[in-house]
């Protein structure tokens, strides 16, 4: 193509090419482009003013990079420098920073713009060159720009003193988490030394909630930041599902025993569909990488041909990493095996397919890995495989529903939707806040509370971090050592805070852990964070071969090895990603449907069926739980969060529970007596995820959570782990559809559980207000209210509701409610289910009882919802019972005990209800057993 081009000769669809710098455009059409995409388009006029934050989300290999630095360096070449770093690009991976090295410096070296890269890796030469002429463009990780506030404090500013703009790539793996939380901070500490604000400039292809995503990256003013979407944001994918049952292994050598006869049939399939390509194949577990690239390297020996499956993952030792990228980039075909240390944008050339055993982790995840197939126009290509157990007489619910198989099902039609997990913003990142008061005590050699506060909190990242929390976290501090007050105030690093930022290791915000090097002769293999004892002798896969244990040095944190025939595949640390609640009822639409998609293979399709099948034989759309034994699993088809949020809270009330998958058991238990459990549950209005966090044995879960003090660590869990609110929801769901009753399977007559949770009486004051004195005729009630009392007197709940009568009101002048009011109030059918969770489990206690229980008898049988109260009582009784008064008004019996009456509009049902209550509270507290001795049994008295 001809230089400098015509008018005619630039796409008109290019509207915005020309303000780009003739020496970029120059770069642009020796890329051989015939026109840049949209968001490229849109990004040169707002990158170019130099003043706005913008966000570009399009798909991997799309051009993100380029739309962010094709106007950058525009500018930067428009303006004569006077030193110091002009752009901040900051990556979560050192790899991706030493692949975007690359493609930079295609770009400016003929610009003449310097592009350099800091991280634990890069020689001290490299970074000195920095230090000593600090320009143009600085790529660099959170961890290292850290390190460069902690050693470089009084340098930092000068360094960076001529900062135009900050580019933060794969937003999306920062977003929600205490890395991305580090960032922030980092990022508002920049400008805080430079005194200004700087541009920031977000780069992802997985953003789930553009809202939060404007709010992470800048916080407090999200608003105002651009989001620029590409139109064409993926090619065509083609999908194809392989589904294996796992038979039982048959019986060989120790180190075979416990594989599948699934891995088999994988490993062989993979080494014959994927042997002469170029593939990633991604694992969950770092463990699965290192047993399937054994399988599949040895099928190569037993075969003499070369081996072309290799290991990769973060316990890999860096050359050998290396190594491996090194091989994709190459012109010999090779697959390599890894988890999300290859999921984001490293340049590994064109991939023939991109392979995924097991249910993706997440969406965002799927999204990502098939991005790094299909490029260069080709459609991506992705084969799953997922297995699922044989059925048995001994097989679980949870395996005959074949969930792995519906979550991938689900997480690929939500893929299809462009639909993405939203970022968590629930946490309070108080340990990355604990890292960053240390880190700038560090950077100013000492500060004051008031100058932490304004600097991380009032004006920072930690805005929801008030004053009195602020100084409750430098108190924790201060007792574990962390800091300490010099009598101006000024606080320095204590003894144990020297230690810790003395560490390497604290630059990062992830927690320690005790790790062995693995080493065969004098190279490192990688490294090993053992659970368990290793002994001398033990047989061990690792770097996708056999080793054999010779030598344990626990002191020196070392284990050697040599080759061996025999080996198993080490159990690394870390757990599954978190499924989020959107994915699981997902699933539970595809058990509904009828749906079979077109990419499922035979086997597959027949694990569909037979999950559908097990599905509407449990009949799990009306039920919420399956009784198997003496146990009962639940099914609320809701995310980890909240079944981990559920299983706590059961604990905390005395009530085993354990996680199962999608579900989660209760043993010993029914699912009637379950259900008044999740009724006794949700009438405790007051218990908050604090308190359910305070009864965890263990919530020390981020790296400094154990220099909190026990009431900031639990408020820290909660707040990150659990979910009341979804909880709540998933047991008001349960409740609907738990039996009420237990059939004996004898007699096939239903019988009440007796409760497992067993607590005194709680007693539930009711008031109604009615249309009149016929219960069993023409009148109906038009509101109601519930306020539930605790044997010690204390109020635990209130409730009302207006009710529709669907009839004319009358006697308004009595209870003062309008024919406007009730219009458009629930029926009494739909507040039935509210009502009787608000009397389950209670003695049910009126004034003049027998003509409220009368009422709700009548209404409750209309409503088709019959209900059954634990006893009643009447207070007009229990007075004449203890004062030989006779029967006496409300007010009457108040005054007569100096209790004050009345909680506002005479005769409302939640006036009367708490007037009511108080009665009640007084007798429990001056006259208990006056109390227990008048409560009515079901059995007797009005007939519920």
């Amino acid at each position: 193509m001809s230089w400098p081009p015509s008018g005619s000769d630039t796409s008109p669809a290019s509207s915005q090419f020309f303000r780009l710098h003739r020496k970029v455009q120059r770069w642009v059409y020796r890329q051989g482009w015939p026109k840049l995409n949209d968001a490229q388009e849109q990004a040169i006029p707002l990158v170019l003013k130099g003043t706005e934050d913008v966000i570009v989300s399009a798909a991997t290999a799309s051009g993100k990079t380029e739309a962010a630095f094709l106007p950058i360096c525009s500018a930067l070449l428009d303006e004569v420098s006077e030193g110091g770093v002009q752009v901040l690009y900051v990556s979560p991976l050192k790899a991706l920073i030493n692949d975007q090295h690359r493609r930079l410096d295609e770009l400016c070296e003929s610009l003449d713009l310097p592009v350099h890269r800091w991280h634990g890796d890069v020689p001290g030469s490299a970074k000195a060159k920095v230090l000593t002429k600090p320009e143009g463009v600085l790529l660099i990780t959170p961890e290292s720009l850290e390190a460069m506030f902690v050693l470089r404090g009084t340098e930092i500013g000068w360094l960076l003193r001529a900062l135009r703009w900050v580019v933060v790539d794969e937003m999306h793996s920062f977003m929600g988490t205490e890395r991305g939380a580090q960032l922030q901070s980092l990022l508002h500490r920049v400008e805080l030394v430079v005194r200004r604000r700087v541009p920031r400039i977000g780069l992802s292809a997985t953003l789930g909630d553009m809202g939060s995503a404007r709010d992470y990256l800048r916080p407090g003013d999200g608003g105002n930041v651009h989001l620029l979407t590409a139109s064409h944001q993926s090619s065509d994918i083609s999908v194809i599902l392989r589904g294996y049952v796992n038979e039982a292994a048959t019986a060989g050598d120790d180190d075979e025993s416990d594989v599948g006869i699934s891995v088999e049939r994988i490993s062989e399939h993979v080494f014959t569909a994927l042997r002469g390509g170029n593939n990633l194949m991604f694992f969950d577990r770092r463990g699965d990488v290192e047993l399937y690239a054994d399988r599949l390297r040895r099928r190569s020996e037993e075969r003499a041909v070369p081996n072309e499956f290799f290991p990769h993952h973060g316990s890999l030792a860096k050359d050998v990493r290396e190594h491996v990228e090194d091989l994709l980039k190459s012109s010999r075909p090779v697959t390599v095996l890894c988890t999300s240390t290859l999921e984001m944008g490293i340049d590994i050339g064109t991939l023939t397919s991109v392979a995924q055993v097991g249910a993706p982790p997440s969406v965002a995840s799927l999204r990502q890995r098939i991005g790094r197939s299909g490029r260069r126009g080709e459609p991506a290509v992705l084969r799953m495989y997922v297995t699922a157990q044989e059925i048995t007489a001994d097989i679980t619910p949870q395996d005959e529903l074949r969930a792995e198989l519906f979550q991938a099902v689900a997480m690929m039609s939500l893929l299809a939707e462009r639909w993405y997990e939203p970022a968590d913003t629930s946490s309070l990142h108080l340990s990355t806040l604990v890292q960053q008061v240390m880190s700038v005590i560090a950077q100013h050699q000492g500060a004051h509370p008031v100058e932490l506060f304004r600097a991380l909190c009032l004006s920072g990242p930690f805005s929801h971090v008030d004053k009195a929390t602020f100084a409750a976290l430098l108190r924790d501090l201060g007792h574990a050592g962390i800091v300490q007050q010099e009598p101006d105030g000024l606080l320095l690093l204590g003894k144990v805070g020297e230690q810790i930022v003395d560490r390497y290791s604290f630059y990062a915000v992830f927690a320690e852990k005790q790790e062995y090097r693995l080493v065969h002769g004098s190279r490192t293999l990688g490294t090993l964070h053992v659970t368990t004892p290793t002994e001398v002798g033990s047989l061990v896969i690792f770097a996708g071969r056999r080793w054999k244990v010779v030598s344990v040095d626990d002191r020196a944190s070392l284990i050697q090895v040599e080759p061996s025939h025999g080996g198993r595949a080490p159990r690394f640390a870390g757990g599954r990603a978190e499924i989020h609640d959107e994915v699981r009822r997902r699933m539970r639409t595809w058990y509904e449907s009828d749906d079979v998609p077109a990419y499922l293979d035979a086997t597959a399709q027949r694990l569909l069926d037979e999950g559908r099948a097990a599905y509407r034989r449990f009949d799990l759309t009306r039920n919420g739980a399956l009784a198997r034994g003496d146990d009962t699993i639940v099914f609320p088809w809701r995310g980890d969060r909240v079944l981990n949020t559920l299983t706590a809270w059961l604990t905390r009330a005395g009530v085993q529970a354990a996680r199962d998958g999608v579900a989660f058991t209760v043993p010993k238990c029914t699912p009637a007596q379950l259900r008044a459990i999740f009724q006794q549950l949700l009438l405790e209005d007051d218990t908050t995820a604090e308190d359910i966090a305070a009864a965890l044995p263990d919530t020390v879960v981020e790296k400094h959570d154990v220099h909190l003090g026990e009431h900031l660590r639990t408020r820290a869990y909660a707040a990150g782990y659990l979910d009341m609110a979804g909880a709540r929801s998933a047991l008001v769901d349960l409740v609907g559809r738990l039996p009420e009753y237990d059939v004996d399977v004898i007699t096939g007559t239903p019988h009440v559980p007796p409760p497992l949770i067993t607590t005194p009486a709680v007693y539930a004051v009711v008031d109604i207000e009615t249309t009149g004195f016929a219960a069993r005729g023409h009148d109906r009630i038009i509101e109601v209210a519930v306020v539930r009392v605790a044997p010690d007197g204390t109020v635990l709940s209130e409730w009302s509701s207006l009710v529709d009568p669907q009839r004319p009101l009358a006697a308004m002048e009595v209870h003062g409610i309008t024919e406007h009011e009730v219009a458009g109030a629930p029926v009494f059918a739909d507040v039935a289910p509210t009502l009787a969770i608000h009397l389950e489990g209670a003695v049910v206690v009126a004034h003049n009882a027998s003509f409220d229980l009368n009422f709700l008898d009548a209404e409750f049988a209309r409503a088709g919802h019959p209900f059954t109260p634990r006893g009643s009582l009447c207070t007009m009784k229990l007075d004449s019972s203890i004062h030989q008064a006779g029967r006496r008004r409300l007010p009457d019996c108040l005054a007569a005990v100096g209790v004050p009456g009345g909680h506002g509009a005479a005769h409302r049902a939640l006036a009367d209800a708490k007037a009511t209550a108080d009665l009640l509270r007084h007798y429990l507290a001056h006259a208990p057993h006056e109390v227990r001795k008048v409560v009515i049994g079901p059995e007797h008295g009005v007939s519920w």
